[in-house]
């Protein structure tokens, strides 16, 4: 399948999909800063798969992915502290790290696919 706009990349669906997700599991904690750094983190994965698209760019493509993938790993490193905290229960915790897990594996393929892609003539 032809990538022709960013909405077309399965890891951005993804990535929507655990956005909304962690809005869900945090809209009533009154953490309000920890609420906020999670759910910017989650917005950064998809946005960031979005903006590099739209640069029209491989280069930058592969730098706002990388970026993409720093924030699967802000969301997976700030799950272990909700859990810790008991913002969220375990079945939650594991919820979250596989389906950051994925994505972020996804974004690897991608940056992957993209470089060789940059090579070749």
């Amino acid at each position: 399948m032809k990538i022709k706009t960013f909405e077309d990349i399965q890891a951005w669906q993804k990535a929507s999909d655990l956005s909304l997700e962690i809005y869900s599991l945090f809209k009533n904690n009154k953490d309000f800063s920890f609420r906020d750094q999670i759910q910017s983190a989650s917005v950064s994965i998809m946005n960031n798969i979005a903006e590099g698209f739209e640069r029209q760019n491989s280069k930058e493509f592969i730098r706002f992915l990388y970026i993409a993938r720093g924030s699967c790993g802000e969301v997976r490193s700030m799950s272990y502290l909700a859990f810790r905290l008991k913002y969220f229960s375990q079945s939650n915790f594991k919820e979250v790290y596989q389906k950051s897990t994925e994505i972020s594996k996804m974004l690897y393929g991608l940056i992957k696919a993209v470089s060789i892609k940059q090579k070749s003539p």
